[in-house]
Order: C-alpha cells, then sequence, then structure tokens
C-alpha cells in the first residue's frame, strides 16, 4: 500500500532540531466521497442491532485515491452537504529507528488511521527506518465541522537530528529506500527470445514467504507489447513457436503455439520424461531420466558409501533417452553407475555432447568431469576430454566442427593458464577455450582477459561467441572472435547484465540487466556490424523505485602497499553534508566472487546509505574479474591477502575523507566473507563493531562437516589439509585466536545451513562471552546459508541495522526493541 501512496511532486517540510514535538502541516486531501445509508428492509439486523450511521466509516475505500488529491493545509477540515468519506495523508522520513508518539490536539469525529497501509492508532509510535505513508479516513456530516491538529512527538530533540526526521507530501520524491521496498521487487529468471527474433519470453519471479511467484509474458520486440501467459513456455529452436507442457489426468501433453496468432497443436500426447531439450530439427526430444539409487535396509543405521553420501538424493543417477515425437519410440541412450547429462546437440541434430562425473577422493579435484560426443546414428563415440575436474561445460559451433569449453585455468593441461610460478589458480575463476572436434586441439580465448566468464552462446549468424562476464565490478556483455581471438565489449547501459538470449536466424539479443541506480530491466539489442543502441522494453520494478532516492557508487581505489591498487566504491548517506561526520561500514566478498554493483542485493549497500552510514564496498585480493593473478590470491592464504587489503582500503580512505568518523566503523560479511569478518578482528583494532553471518570459524570444521566443505577447501586451500597446513587450517581459524578480538560482534546463521555449519558461529558466541566481551548472535530458525523467506529476510536485516545503529551511532533503542534484556542468567 506504501509506495502505491507515492508519487510525483514534492512539498517536504523538513524539521529542526530545536523542538521534540513536530506539528503535521501539509497533508494531500482526497474527497469528498458521498455515501448513502442503506435501505433498511427491517429495523435490525441478524443480531437484533438497530443500524447505527458510524458504520458508515467502515465502507470500503481505496486509500490509493489520496495520490489525486491537492494540497492542504489548515486546521478546519473539508466536510460535504450530505454524508462523505475524506481522505488526508502525509508522510513521515527517517534515517533511524523512531519511537515516539502520534497525538491529536483535535481530531474529527469519525475516523480511521493507517500507516504503510495498515490499521494504527494515535498515540505510541515505533518507525523502522525509510519513508512511511500515513493516511487519516474521516467521515464527515452536513451538520457539524471537523477539525484537525495532529503532531508527530520524538523521544528527545536530539532524536529528530540523529533520525534526519521529516514530514512532508506524500507526492514527495526522495523517498528513503527501506527492506520492505526490496522484499517486494521482482527478478527475471528467464528470459528466451524467438529464432526470427520476433518475440520475447520472460519469466518475472517474486519471492513470497512459503512459495515463489512465477508470472510469464510473451514480449513483442519491436512494440514492447506484452502478453500474459498462463504458464511456462519455452522457444523450439528454429520455427519461431513456442511450447508449454499441460497436465491433463494423467498424462503430460506438449503443446506448440504460434505467438502472432496463439492458435495451439498437440506435438505430444504423453510425454515420456519431464526434463528434455528439443533437438534443433525439431523431431526428437532428448531427456533427462533419473534412476534412484539404492537405498539401505535400515535407515536408522546408514552406513555411509561416500563423504556426500549425507546429501539428499546423492546415491540417485541421471541417463540420457531419444523419444521420437512421429513414432513415440523411445530408446534409452546412456547407461552407467555415473551420472550423464546432455551439454549441447549438433546443429544438424546427428551428434551430442554428453558429460559424465565421477569422484575419487584422493587427489585434487575430487571431482573428475569427461565430455563425450556420441554419434547418434551409429552410437560410436569420441572422448573429447578425459577425467578433467576442472572443466564446466560445452556447446557446439554453428557449423558443428568446434565447441565451446568453459573451465578454469587449470583444464586442458593448463592451457589458459597465466599465473605466476608457484601460485595455484582459483578453480571458480571461469574461462573460454574452442577445441576443433577434427583433432582436438584447443585454443584459449580469454588467456589475456582480465575477466571471468559467466554465459556463453555461439551465434549462427555473425559467427561471434557472445558472452557475459564479470570484469571489474561489472558483468557486461562481450563479443568473441573464435578466429583471430579478439575480445570486444558490446556497448550497453546495464552494469549488470543477468539472463541473456541470441536469435537463430538473425543477429538479435535479449538480456537482463541491472544497476546500481536502477532496477531489473528488459533489453533488446542488434548485435554485429550494424549494431543499434539498446533498447528498454520493460522496467520491472518502476513502480516502487518511483519516487525513490538511491545513493549512487564512486569509483575510488588506493594502493595495498604490496604494489597493487585495490579497487572499491563507496556511497555516500542519502542528504550528505561534507561539513557533517558519519558512521562506516565496510563491506568485501563472500566465497571467491567479486561484489557487482547490483541495486538489489542481500546486503544493500543502498539502504544502508538511506539509513545515514557512508558505505565502503572492497574488491580484495582474491576477488575474481580482476584477472587470473588476482584471483589466484584467494588460495592459500586463508584471508592474509584480503585482510590487508581491506585494512589498507579503510584506513586510506579515512585518511582522504574527513567526513568519516574513524571511531566508528563497522564490518561486515557472509559466508568466506564472515570468515574475513571474524579474522580481520583477530588482526586489526580499528573496527568498532563486526557482523558475521554464516562465517567459517573453524577452517577444520567447516572443512570436514559442510557439505561442499572438502570440495570448496580445494578451491581456497588447494592440495593441503588440516593435517599438513596447520598454519591455515588452525592457526588462520578464527576460533583459535579469539582472546584476540576486542570489537562488538554480532553473528547471524541459519540453523538448517548445510554449507557452513551453524556451530561455526555458536562457537564463536560461546568463546566470545566466556572472554566477556560485547558478543550477539541472531539465529534464524530455519534458514540454510542464505536467508530467503521474505519475512525471515525482513528480521536478519533488522537484526544487523539494529546492531549498526547500537554500536556506531550510540543508539540501543532498535536492538533493545527487538531484543530486550533478559534476567536469566
Amino acid at each position: 500500500m506504501k509506495k502505491e501512496i507515492l508519487t510525483l511532486m514534492a512539498l517536504s517540510l523538513m524539521l529542526t532540531a530545536q523542538a521534540d514535538t513536530i506539528p503535521v502541516q501539509q497533508y494531500r486531501y482526497a474527497g469528498p466521497f458521498a455515501l448513502r445509508q442503506p435501505v433498511q428492509i427491517d429495523s435490525t439486523d441478524v443480531n437484533a442491532k438497530k443500524y447505527d450511521e458510524k458504520a458508515l466509516l467502515d465502507a470500503a475505500l481505496n486509500l490509493d485515491l489520496v495520490k489525486q488529491g491537492q494540497p492542504f493545509e489548515g486546521d478546519s477540515l473539508p466536510g460535504a452537504d450530505r454524508a462523505a468519506l475524506h481522505l488526508l495523508a502525509f508522510e513521515v522520513s527517517n534515517a533511524d529507528y523512531f519511537k515516539g508518539e502520534l497525538n491529536f490536539k483535535q481530531k474529527p469525529n469519525q475516523y480511521k488511521l493507517y500507516i504503510d497501509g495498515k490499521s494504527a492508532q494515535a498515540g505510541e509510535l515505533t518507525l523502522l527506518p525509510g519513508s512511511h505513508t500515513c493516511v487519516l479516513k474521516y467521515l464527515s456530516q452536513p451538520d457539524r465541522a471537523d477539525s484537525l491538529q495532529l503532531q508527530l512527538v520524538a523521544d528527545s530533540a536530539a532524536q529528530v537530528q540523529a533520525s534526519r526526521l521529516r514530514l512532508g507530501d506524500v507526492q514527495e520524491q526522495n523517498q528513503l529506500l527501506d527492506i520492505d521496498d526490496m522484499l517486494m521487487v521482482k527478478r527475471y529468471s528467464a528470459v528466451d527470445i524467438s529464432a526470427d527474433g520476433k518475440w520475447i519470453i520472460v519469466c518475472e519471479s517474486l519471492k513470497r514467504n512459503d512459495w515463489t511467484d512465477h508470472d510469464f509474458y510473451l514480449v513483442e520486440r519491436q512494440s514492447g507489447r506484452r502478453i500474459k501467459l498462463t504458464q511456462n513456455s519455452h522457444w523450439l529452436p528454429r520455427t519461431s513457436r513456442f511450447y508449454q507442457i499441460r497436465h491433463v489426468g494423467d498424462k503430460s501433453l506438449m503443446v506448440v503455439i504460434d505467438p502472432a496468432t496463439l492458435q495451439e497443436e498437440v506435438w505430444v500426447e504423453d510425454l515420456p520424461c519431464d526434463y528434455f531439450t528439443v533437438f534443433p530439427t525439431e523431431d526428437r526430444l532428448l531427456c533427462t531420466e533419473r534412476q534412484d539409487g539404492p537405498m539401505e535396509e535400515n535407515a536408522e543405521a546408514f552406513a555411509f558409501v561416500h563423504p556426500d553420501d549425507r546429501q539428499p538424493g546423492w546415491r540417485d543417477r541421471s541417463y540420457l533417452s531419444v523419444y521420437d515425437i512421429r513414432t513415440g519410440l523411445q530408446q534409452q541412450l546412456t547407461y552407467g553407475y555415473h551420472s550423464q547429462w546432455a551439454c549441447d546437440i549438433r546443429p544438424d541434430g546427428r551428434r551430442i555432447l554428453v558429460a559424465k562425473s565421477e569422484s575419487r577422493l584422493t587427489a585434487r579435484p575430487t571431482s573428475l568431469r569427461s565430455i563425450y560426443e556420441i554419434d547418434l546414428d551409429s552410437l560410436t563415440v569420441d572422448t573429447l576430454v578425459c577425467r578433467d575436474g576442472f572443466v564446466n561445460e560445452a556447446s557446439y559451433s554453428p557449423d558443428g566442427k568446434e565447441i565451446i569449453i568453459t573451465g578454469s585455468p587449470e583444464c586442458l593441461g593448463g592451457i589458459g593458464n597465466v599465473v605466476p610460478e608457484g601460485m595455484t589458480p582459483s578453480m571458480v575463476d571461469v574461462q573460454l577455450y574452442v577445441m576443433r572436434l577434427s583433432d582436438h586441439s584447443v585454443r584459449p580465448l580469454t588467456k589475456d582477459f582480465d575477466g571471468m566468464v559467466s554465459n556463453v552462446l555461439w551465434s549462427s549468424v555473425n559467427g561471434q561467441i557472445y558472452m557475459t562476464a564479470e570484469r571489474g565490478d561489472s558483468c557486461s556483455i562481450f563479443a568473441v572472435d573464435p578466429k583471430g581471438g579478439k575480445i570486444t565489449q558490446v556497448a550497453q547501459p546495464a552494469e549488470v547484465v543477468g539472463r541473456f538470449a541470441l536469435a537463430h536466424n538473425v543477429p538479435v539479443m535479449a538480456y537482463a540487466g541491472e544497476s546500481n541506480d536502477h532496477s531489473w530491466q528488459l533489453y533488446t539489442l542488434e548485435v554485429g556490424k550494424r549494431a543499434k543502441p539498446a533498447q528498454v522494453l520493460h522496467d520491472l520494478n518502476a513502480e516502487i523505485y518511483e519516487n525513490i532516492e538511491l545513493s549512487p557508487a564512486h569509483a575510488w581505489s588506493c594502493p595495498n602497499g604490496a604494489g597493487d591498487e585495490v579497487p572499491c566504491r563507496y556511497y555516500l548517506p542519502n542528504d550528505f553534508d561534507p561539513s557533517a561526520q558519519y558512521p562506516m561500514i565496510v563491506y568485501y566478498y563472500g566465497g571467491c566472487s567479486g561484489t557487482l554493483r547490483n541495486l538489489e542485493y542481500p546486503y544493500p549497500w543502498t539502504i544502508w546509505a538511506a539509513q545515514g552510514y557512508a558505505v565502503l564496498v572492497v574488491n580484495p585480493s582474491g576477488a575474481t574479474g580482476y584477472g587470473q593473478e588476482w584471483a589466484a590470491r584467494h588460495v592459500n592464504t586463508a584471508g592474509v591477502d584480503p585482510a590487508r587489503d581491506i585494512i589498507a582500503a579503510t584506513t586510506t580512505f579515512c585518511d582522504q575523507h574527513e567526513w568519516v568518523r574513524r571511531d566508528r566503523l563497522g564490518c561486515i560479511g557472509a559466508s568466506y566473507g564472515g570468515f574475513m569478518t571474524q579474522y580481520l578482528q583477530t588482526v586489526t583494532d580499528i573496527f568498532r563493531c563486526a557482523v558475521s553471518h554464516a562465517g567459517i570459524s573453524d577452517h577444520t570444521t567447516y572443512w570436514g562437516y559442510g557439505y561442499w566443505g572438502y570440495t570448496y577447501s580445494e578451491v581456497s586451500m588447494a592440495n593441503t589439509y588440516p593435517w599438513t597446513r596447520k598454519d591455515l587450517y588452525v592457526d588462520r581459524s578464527p576460533l583459535y585466536n579469539v582472546d584476540k578480538i576486542k570489537s562488538s560482534m554480532l553473528f547471524l546463521h541459519g540453523t538448517e545451513d548445510t554449507n557452513v555449519p551453524y556451530n561455526n558461529s555458536v562457537q564463536m558466541y560461546t568463546a566470545l562471552r566466556l572472554l566477556g566481551r560485547d558478543v550477539a548472535m541472531v539465529s534464524i530458525k530455519g534458514e540454510n546459508h542464505g536467508i530467503s523467506k521474505p519475512s525471515r529476510r525482513r528480521l536478519w536485516h533488522n537484526a544487523t541495522m539494529a546492531w549498526f545503529a547500537r554500536c556506531l551511532k550510540d543508539d540501543p533503542t532498535w536492538w533493545d526493541a527487538l531484543y530486550p534484556k533478559r534476567t536469566l542468567e
């Protein structure tokens, strides 16, 4: 309700800090909305009650109508010549948690109060940081006058100043971004384009508490016209029609639809499988089947056959089959006890690329992958890649004579490795290779490219390879010449590109992207020699952000003392005043990936800025997107190099910006970033407080117990083990250095975390309590490594910001409201 009420023009009343009682003087008014009493067929209702005209106030009325109203000032309220409803609205913006009162000095005879669309009462008032819309619905009668004097009372004048409390018109444009805004944004979870480039299918997703809403649209590329589809839809490879799967009784139908006419044709009346790919020739389906693995006879005494055997479904395997659409004949194509899956189908439909995975626990990497080409006529098999644990996926060139392979710098014998001798490349730093099928020769295409490859498509129109790649703190689109190896960035406005698709028959692309200053948008782009500027087809969350003021990102870097520049960016507080001083929050990467310029992110820097913090985002040594050597610094350092860079960036930034309060610095990170948060407190005292979400505190317990502990350690602790490198696994684990921590620390962790075990936070909390340190822990019930359920994300976010307010603004009000002190010890 809140954001629907906000519209265009601004009539804001800024408050001074000389008073803690602030009169509401400006409103937006809509009305009157005339009412009539019901025809009294009977003198009483079913409960023997006589009709009361006060019931008119309960008449439903769209509160959104106030956005179409006019500015209003004064104490005497508008009336009408008959009973009528009226709407008055104003807005409260506060950068900090607000606790006070909303009181009437004069009030209408009959009214209802709504705050952010929810029924409320005058009196005690608490507001989370953000912008809040207050709507008064009142009932007027022709024989009486109504008046209004409304005031906001803060606990103190200091709170008015600290929270930058502001009253204004509901049409004000500089609203403060808050977590409720962020939880309502949709994302593009799928983007695909027809072969002729005329139509695009998108999936727009919104996470709810116990499910995710998926809305599917057919978009006409030239006009941007959107047609709502009833269910998930996919394009056929060549004929510019799309298909849907319909469930009728115990059968699944494959229905093909013409996008221009929406006429339907049933292609398959009884689909034999749930997961399939349509052949380019559109005559067969390549099915992925699942085979349940053997279960132990006594489930209460379960014997492991592998360290991953505790993961649900690990014993199950997949295999391939081919289904002929004309005859209905289905034949199994692959067989074995290792999982097999399809990578791609050759454009002529005569051969396919198949991958197989297998385990090898005694050496790094412990999971190996082979890639085969199968001739579907003769069923002969050509082994293209044999037991290479550094390879990811493969796909055909348009002529079927070459394949794209993605993998780390160590794949394919290290042909693409450029890290200095003595360093181990990062396994997640994905590179691009081309293999010629006639002789299996390989060309590394991104060997000298300072970026990490994300998604790759080979154009059948101009022969160029298009890829999205993280370079710096952006994810951009690049065109790669497969012959000469030249890589060119494709001009387009989005700083972070997500899903993208190429039309098969024309040089047209569709993609979704966001930037630091705008949410997800759907774009179309003509590529190649006649490339044209990208066109926005749809702004997915325009209504949510219509009146919100976003703090922009500013690029910045500094030397780290080791001869390198550390790439960073920073955000200024909303309503920044260079003569004032501000607390600062420092954020850095988790896992190994760099921190990109997303607007919508679990750690929302723009919301932090809206709450009055300066924000410094650091991409330290070890982050991908800055070249192989920089990414390789993540390996076998256990935090030393990244910590050096984070400390250097923080101290240098403070030196160069006098408006930062050096005594009010906080830091936050998650997963590996949570480990970095803990580790930093053991080697520096520059942070007054720190927040660790799902952080590793003991590398040995994470290595042995996390679902992906020992496999992730192949990335970060390559070729080392707890029994071979005590200096990495023990000496650099925060738990064994916990006595060095002096900062106030908050630990956040989901109770169902299968990645970083929950006990990694519990044991740090316990140790710091025993040491008498200032520490808190918030356990997020039922959540895994990330916090996904929106209601829990709100609690998790509020706990984080309340902790920062407590420690960096010396204001424990919010924290104490969330977690009152208990006399239990």
